[in-house]
């Protein structure tokens, strides 16, 4: 579990290629001394498992749905990556919760600065924008913001001079792509209004239920 609070940018060294998998290694100023195999770290919102620590370089194995499902499959040595350590039970949740499990890609349609900040604006799947709300939470590459505004296939954020100065996010352009990761609560929300995927129950969590249970 992670809070969207990017902790540093860190370095591809190399995306190894194997078969349908990958192993990727990247360098960090995080302290090595804290990481430990089987570590899960947030590499640009996809939480991978460290599967070596050696020096400043941390190595993770991709899966093939990982590659699929998310943009790591199209990094290069030298390109700058997104990394947050899992949170403790004990920090502050500064962000929203994030699971670093990606739900889509999407494309930056467009790029405008104002008074030092940069807007940016997303087109993404159209099954996908329904969890994306105006004034939510959505993870970019990892990064928790908050959406500005919402249209039918694509969303736009705010990113203050802070979060663009120790983000990979000040790089971004019309075309490039980014790894999204919806509301967790929005996604479970209509899971239960929908009923179990069995069909047993098809009708799910209802208004009506809620109010003869006292919940509405």
């Amino acid at each position: 579990m992670f809070t969207g609070l990017i902790e540093d940018v860190g370095k591809v060294q190399k995306l190894e290629r194997r078969g349908g998998s990958a192993r990727l290694s990247l360098s960090t100023a995080l302290p090595a001394p804290e990481f430990h195999i089987g570590d899960s770290v947030a590499v640009n919102g996809v939480c991978l498992t460290v599967t070596n620590s050696s020096g400043t370089t941390l190595s993770f194995d991709v899966s093939p749905e990982t590659l699929d499902k998310s943009s790591l499959g199209r990094l290069s040595s030298g390109d700058p990556v997104n990394l947050e350590r899992a949170m403790r039970l004990s920090d502050r949740l500064g962000g929203h919760i994030v699971t670093g499990h990606i739900d889509c890609v999407a494309t930056v349609a467009e790029r405008r600065e104002d008074s030092g900040n940069i807007l940016l604006s997303f087109k993404m799947p159209v099954d996908k924008i329904r969890y994306v709300i105006e004034k939510g939470s959505v993870a970019i590459d990892g990064i928790s913001l908050t959406v500005n505004s919402t249209a039918a296939d694509s969303f736009s954020v705010n990113i203050i001079p802070h979060t663009s100065q120790l983000t990979t996010l000040r790089h971004k352009k019309a075309g490039d792509t980014v790894n999204i990761e919806t509301d967790i609560i929005g996604r479970y929300v209509e899971r239960l209004f929908s009923g179990p995927a069995s069909g047993k129950d098809s009708a799910g969590i209802s208004l009506k239920k809620l109010m003869e249970n006292g919940f509405a």
